[in-house]
């Protein structure tokens, strides 16, 4: 076959076209090799005049091989209308099927011929790549510098996706986060977004069940180009198509708790090769990492605020029943006094009485929330519980609220305090109601969880219950939710809560060894979660009967206590008992009354004393001089102070202030039958 050239030149192209440094091929019109240099054989692996007959398609992946063919088609019909041009990329294929990159220029030489020059661009591509991704680690350095430096805020959050767009030249980046259910995943900050399209793209993610998606099936970096599915997320699809962009890469944020993706746009399909996708994976670990270590420091800076006010309330509800025990004693002692007298002076002591009652509730609210109320665990079937508390809602929540209770006979016992787990879900319910005013759906359930080592870091391994209480109320904003959990906090009218309610379910839970959660977005409803732990061979002891009638005859008592008004109505209420009475300040002036008084027959102690030493302390001093001497404890703080089991070990009773004289009495008598 003659090299077509201008006469007389023949040799010179023939020479020119054999020495070339790049492959040289003619094809024909019907795309057969009818002339190749030895560069083209050495370049394909094929031996001299190996090439000569074949396809030009044969030199191209088998994927691609129809749609060249076609596209040589109309190429050839028009070469002036429709120029390659030089510098076309593509993928050649060797002899050996080894894939490689190529660059060609093609042009019509002749009468229907057409010549290619093709270039191996391995290296030239292997360098570029190298500078692409030296670029993309030095946005990746800039961005880890801006997330380390950055919250959660979503002001934050736009210059970390500023930076991503300017890495990317990407036309929009947004980031979304949201609920696990799949429910919602609102995009919380963009950068290139406007608002309506931020607002059509969590439209679509929530159509599309994008959040379930991620939480399961799909965790792994895509783009809508390289989807298999062209009916995969199709109301996304739809959005981007109806605001111009052709393209979408989606990382999901890899966080267990709140499921995210990270959006980046483009106006031309198939703008996202793997480079990109590798650079916005490595970018949304980082974006999570910094989501997660945002969020526990705000759970951090939560609990310890709480924890700040549950030592302020604990101790606000210390000394303010100091001063109950003071007023209820004197008003108890007027009444044995002076209420017989006249109907009036009676009905004045007993309206006084209930007042005390009422704060004596409102400070026991205040010691939940403290953590610092005396609780009785024992193992409580929550099967039971349910059966129990379907009637009391019935009665409580009112017609217009639908109630749901869902407890499988598998679930295990819990170990809790029976009384303030049933008041806990009440609260809950009736915070449900509250939030659903023209009525809705109440659902608590129950079912067993298992945390793992490390999984949650506020838990300890093993076996919980998981107590949902679930409604579709009006839900709560972001801004109040964060402020759910604080003793007073209330949303409701003035007079219609004391804003105690929350408070008290997650002093009881904390002081169970569990976890409470709350999750609510407003128009969502609120979902509440109480862990609590699974009891574990604890059986309940059936009740003693005790004979807890008032010791006769002259016992005298040691009375500690550092507060003079406190100290002076325990001595009245021991007196009108008939005990006699000896007292002390503080624990110093006890231990020297016990040394010289060898009478003194039981010890009657505050816990908390002004000299900085504690009742246990004390009862422990006083047994080492005195074995076996009964005791009794009497505190407004109960079991929160250091030594609380050793002295429940050793059969020391605490007694609640304030205490009633009856009460008193009761465990006087049992403090003496231990001594027995």
């Amino acid at each position: 076959m003659s090299l077509p050239s201008p006469a007389g030149n023949e040799d010179l192209f023939r020479t020119l076209f054999e020495t070339a440094p790049d492959a040289m091929v003619v094809v024909d019109r019907e795309g057969n090799i009818v002339l190749a240099n030895p560069q083209a054989h050495r370049l394909f692996g094929y031996p001299p005049a190996g090439m000569l007959g074949l396809r030009i398609e044969s030199l191209l992946p088998e994927s691609v091989r129809a749609a060249h063919i076609a596209h040589r088609s109309r190429y050839m019909a028009q070469p002036r209308v429709r120029p390659m041009g030089a510098g076309y990329e593509l993928t050649g294929v060797r002899r050996n099927g080894e894939a490689f990159p190529v660059e060609i220029a093609l042009s019509p030489i002749g009468t229907g011929m057409f010549a290619a020059s093709i270039r191996d661009i391995s290296e030239t591509q292997r360098a570029r790549q190298a500078l692409q991704r030296a670029r993309y680690d030095t946005y990746l350095a800039q961005l880890g510098k801006l997330v380390l430096e950055s919250g959660r805020e979503e002001a934050a959050l736009r210059a970390v996706l500023a930076l991503l767009a300017e890495a990317l030249g990407a036309e929009g980046v947004a980031i979304a986060f949201g609920d696990a259910d799949g429910s919602a995943l609102p995009v919380r900050a963009a950068s290139g977004i406007a608002a309506a399209l931020a607002q059509a793209l969590t439209d679509a993610l929530g159509r599309d069940r994008q959040a379930g998606q991620l939480a399961g099936r799909e965790r792994a970096a895509r783009t809508l180009a390289h989807e298999a599915a062209a009916d995969d997320l199709p109301a996304l699809r739809a959005t981007l198509a109806a605001h111009g962009f052709g393209d979408a890469a989606i990382v999901p944020l890899l966080d267990r708790q709140e499921p995210g993706v990270l959006l980046a746009l483009a106006r031309e399909p198939g703008a996202y090769d793997s480079d990109k996708l590798h650079f916005l994976q490595l970018a949304a670990n980082m974006l999570a990492a910094a989501i997660q270590r945002s969020r526990s420091e705000e759970q951090l800076s939560h609990a310890q605020r709480l924890d700040a006010l549950g030592q302020l309330t604990g101790g606000i509800a210390h000394d303010f029943n100091n001063l109950l025990t003071i007023v209820s004693g004197n008003l108890q002692i007027l009444d044995a006094e002076y209420g017989d007298r006249t109907a009036d002076a009676h009905e004045l002591i007993e309206s006084a009485s209930r007042a005390v009652d009422r704060c004596i509730n409102l400070t026991r609210k205040l010691l939940g929330f403290a953590r610092r109320r005396s609780l009785t665990p024992r193992p409580v079937r929550p099967q039971q519980a349910f059966s129990e508390l379907a009637d009391m809602l019935m009665r409580t929540l009112g017609a217009r609220i639908r109630v749901s209770l869902d407890c499988p006979s598998d679930v295990p016992a819990v170990q809790a305090d029976a009384g303030e787990l049933e008041t806990a879900l009440v609260n809950l319910a009736l915070n449900a109601r509250d939030a659903m005013a023209e009525g809705g759906l109440l659902s608590i359930s129950a079912r067993e969880r298992r945390i793992d080592a490390g999984a949650d870091g506020q838990l300890a391994p093993g076996r919980y219950v998981a107590f949902v209480v679930e409604d579709n109320g009006s839900g709560m904003s972001r801004e109040v939710l964060n402020r759910a959990l604080e003793p007073f906090f209330t949303t409701k009218d003035a007079g219609k809560g004391s804003g105690l309610g929350l408070s008290m379910v997650y002093g009881f839970v904390k002081q169970s060894g569990g976890y409470l959660a709350i999750e609510s977005q407003p128009g969502q409803g609120t979902r509440v979660e109480l862990l609590l732990p699974v009891a574990h061979g604890v059986h309940e002891s059936p009740a003693v009967a005790r004979d807890t009638t008032v010791a006769s005859g002259h016992v005298l008592v040691l009375v500690v206590e550092d507060e003079p008004g406190v100290r002076k109505v325990a001595v009245r209420f021991l007196r009108s008992l008939g005990y006699d009475t000896l007292e002390a300040a503080d624990a110093a002036q006890a231990l020297r009354q016990l040394r010289d008084e060898p009478r003194i027959q039981l010890l009657f102690s505050d816990v908390v004393l002004g000299s900085g030493q504690t009742g246990f302390e004390l009862v422990r001093q006083a047994r080492a001089l005195r074995p076996r001497l009964p005791a009794l404890l009497a505190s407004g703080y109960e079991r929160s102070a250091i030594g609380a089991d050793e002295a429940a070990r050793s059969g020391v009773e605490l007694l609640r202030k304030p205490y009633r004289l009856e009460q008193l009495g009761e465990a006087l008598a049992r403090a003496l039958e231990r001594g027995d």
